[in-house]
């Protein structure tokens, strides 16, 4: 039943604006599309979300301090392994012309935070491209854009 029921979803392109959106409300709402509850055909066990674009996500915002004092730990495994990083120092990162397009570490961190911490997990993760400026490269599925401060 789970092959069928998979094949029968059909999933969309998705455009967010991210100016001048605090980004956990943000990121919270974007969980919410890919993972699909706001449709009726939602199933928990079935990748069903929307693939989501965001763009403009260098003008997002963080209330308060929290850009230079939160702090993100990670562990590598080694003694003395653990690293600390800021939400300030990620956004440097994102802008590393090495790092992949579509990918912003600061969104990951969110997001990987606010979904299911499994393999259908991991899978969500790949539908959402995240671009700092106004353009993005998949035009050719023809994305339609959408208003993230209707989504409750």
């Amino acid at each position: 039943m789970r092959a069928t029921f998979a094949q029968s979803i059909e999933k969309e392109w998705v455009v967010i604006d991210a100016t001048d959106q605090v980004l956990g409300r943000l990121c919270a709402k974007v969980a919410l599309i890919l993972r699909g509850k706001n449709k009726p055909t939602y199933s928990p066990f079935v990748e069903c979300g929307d693939n989501v674009i965001i763009i403009n996500a260098d003008k997002v915002r963080l209330t308060g301090k929290k850009m230079t004092d939160r702090e993100y730990l990670s562990y590598t495994g080694y003694p003395g392994g653990q690293r600390v990083t800021t939400p300030e120092l990620l956004m440097k990162k994102a802008h590393n012309k090495h790092i992949k397009p579509g990918y912003n570490p600061l969104f990951i961190k969110v997001m990987k935070g606010m979904l299911p911490k499994n393999r259908l997990g991991r899978r969500i993760i790949e539908n959402m491209h995240v671009y700092l400026g106004p353009e993005h490269p998949h035009a050719a599925q023809n994305p339609k854009v959408i208003d993230i401060n209707t989504i409750k």
